[in-house]
């Protein structure tokens, strides 16, 4: 039972990570109703600008303290990161207003690429550590309860806290407020939503900055792990699967989408792995989002998909 526990909080954890990554894609999805294949290299790009910036404030402005340069350094990536999403609705989306969803998706294909090469270009290419102070020892929980007790990462419990916690901001945010409102009008019919008087293109950059900064969240939890790499773009792969689960329209399925494939992975390469010789939580994620494309396109909390003839 200890050993069962100790998988299924993993694979919580790890799916609470996997739907930050998702809820980037699913917000620039309900605003302009493309899906978004830059934002595995927003994810990289703003990993990149912490690492970066924490190495380089303290000598700019001659600090000691970690924390204060950490917040500095992260301050400055949410500005960028502003600045990047405002010059993408300047430079491409204004353009491209009631264009073909396939345009808009090549578009965001032309941003990862210049991204990829922008982030690298400014911050370098070699492979970065990310220090906010984070646990990394292991501790027993349930010591009492369980013989050995179950063996939790510190580091796995702070990444999935910070990252349930801005998942929940940013549920009530888009849920409960007007520009949650404004972002299904658009994401419905841009031109009908400009008749109404919804600035399009606030919307726009609104949406693109908060994805900006759910991928720079992301980046620092990675790359706190990990380390920034370019390999760092791979992680929106993750996410795929999580969205086809959840929906592509749905915040909350982009959650529980999340954590069944954080969980279905971890179980699956505990209790099946060894029958088929491991190695299923690479591709479990994968076969299970080829299922639900099958029997529920639409995924479990997505709008029914209803053709017009």
């Amino acid at each position: 039972m200890a050993f069962f526990l100790e998988a299924l909080l993993g694979g919580l954890m790890a799916g609470m990570l996997y739907s930050l990554v998702a809820l980037g894609f699913v917000l620039i999805y309900k605003a302009s109703g493309v899906f978004n294949f830059a934002q595995g290299a927003m994810v990289l790009f703003a990993a990149l600008a912490m690492a970066r910036f924490s190495g380089w404030v303290p000598g700019w402005l001659g600090i000691e303290d970690k924390f204060l340069g950490n917040l500095i350094a992260f301050l400055m990536a949410g500005a960028l990161m502003f600045v990047l999403a405002w010059l993408i609705e300047r430079l491409v989306l204004r353009h491209l207003v009631n264009q073909e969803g396939v345009t808009l998706l090549m578009a965001t294909l032309g941003i990862t690429y210049f991204l990829d090469g922008l982030g690298q270009t400014i911050f370098g290419s070699d492979i970065y550590q990310i220090d906010v102070g984070m646990p990394k020892d292991p501790i027993f929980l349930f010591e009492g309860v369980f013989e050995g007790g179950v063996l939790v990462n510190l580091e796995d419990v702070y990444a999935a806290c910070v990252a349930a916690l801005l998942v929940m901001v940013l549920s009530l945010f888009f849920q409960k407020t007007s520009t949650g409102r404004a972002l299904r009008a658009v994401a419905d019919d841009h031109q009908a939503a400009q008749s109404i008087g919804i600035p399009l293109n606030r919307i726009w950059v609104i949406v693109w900055f908060v994805a900006g900064i759910t991928a720079l969240v992301a980046g620092i939890i990675w790359g706190s792990k990990l380390g920034v790499q370019f390999s760092l773009t791979t992680v929106a792969l993750r996410a795929l699967p999580v969205i086809i689960l959840g929906g592509l329209t749905s915040v909350p399925g982009a959650i529980i989408g999340g954590l069944i494939i954080g969980v279905g992975e971890k179980l699956s390469e505990v209790y099946l792995g060894p029958y088929v010789g491991g190695g299923i939580e690479i591709w479990f994620a994968y076969v299970l989002a080829l299922v639900f494309l099958l029997f529920r396109p639409q995924g479990l909390f997505g709008e029914k998909i209803i053709d017009r003839v």
